[in-house]
């Protein structure tokens, strides 16, 4: 039965019209935006997702930071404290040769003077942005922030490297107190128990720098892999996309065509009422 109150051709052409033209625009904001999921209205759960993990990105980059200024805070004590072992090297054979008998000692304790004072200018020196690991001030462990972790039901809790700070001070008030001309034996009796602390203090802070090199490493490897990651699930596949456009702009053309023949069809029911 025609009708020319109703023409069902026409609202069945006009519907799948307005589908292909929704999908169009769909794929328009696609291209143009480059994502699948621009919004949570696009895949709610999915945004969600990305949204989590592209904070735990940026807390990343955070991280990053504060690994980069402990790197710079552990450097420089632990430059310092291979600078105090060798002028403790240095001390020592100078305390050697002060065990002999026919040697100018005074001379000697006057080189063994500077080098002590040299040590203590570097133990004062070895402080980055306020903070002096090797000179005694600073007693408890210095943390460095390392990492976010978050656990299945989605808490989360920082990790840091702890850096213990070591007192070279102390080796340069023994150092300074030598007097190779008064008791040169005695000197060489302590001057071993120093050397070895301060290859320790440097074994120490080499040991945490190293630990923060990796983890730095670490940290900049995850957030790009987080990035990558939340890059597959909401960046548009370009090449899909182009190739989705080019169908959708056929359909569009044929779904007009369509109904534009379908709107000419009452036009058909003149042709009954013609004498």
């Amino acid at each position: 039965m025609s009708s020319i109150l109703t023409n069902n051709s026409a609202m069945v052409a006009l519907q799948t019209l307005r589908g292909i033209n929704s999908n169009l625009a769909k794929i328009q904001d696609e291209i143009s935006t480059g994502k699948s999921v621009a919004s949570a209205k696009d895949n709610a759960a999915v945004w969600a997702i990305t949204k989590t993990m592209e904070t735990d990105v940026a807390g990343f980059k955070a991280i990053g930071d504060s690994l980069a200024l402990g790197q710079s805070t552990v450097g420089v004590a632990r430059a310092a404290s291979e600078s105090v072992t060798d002028l403790l090297k240095e001390i020592k054979q100078l305390i050697v040769s002060a065990q002999e008998e026919n040697v100018d000692r005074a001379k000697i304790q006057t080189d063994i003077t500077e080098r002590a004072a040299q040590i203590g200018s570097i133990i004062s020196a070895a402080q980055f942005n306020g903070l002096n690991l090797v000179d005694g001030s600073q007693t408890a462990d210095v943390s460095v922030l390392a990492s976010l972790d978050r656990a299945a039901d989605g808490s989360v809790t920082a990790a840091s490297i702890a850096v213990a700070p070591q007192d070279l001070d102390a080796i340069h008030t023994a150092v300074a107190a030598y007097d190779v001309e008064g008791d040169h034996e005695a000197a060489l009796a302590d001057i071993e128990t120093q050397l070895q602390a301060a290859i320790t203090a440097s074994a120490n802070f080499g040991s945490v720098a190293k630990r923060i090199d990796i983890q730095s490493d670490f940290v900049k490897k995850l957030s790009d892999a987080m990035t990558s990651g939340i890059g597959a699930l909401v960046d548009a596949d370009m090449e899909e996309a182009s190739a989705r456009l080019q169908a959708l702009q056929v359909q569009q053309q044929l779904a007009t065509q369509s109904l534009s023949i379908a709107n000419q069809a009452p036009q058909t029911l003149l042709s009954l009422f013609r004498g």
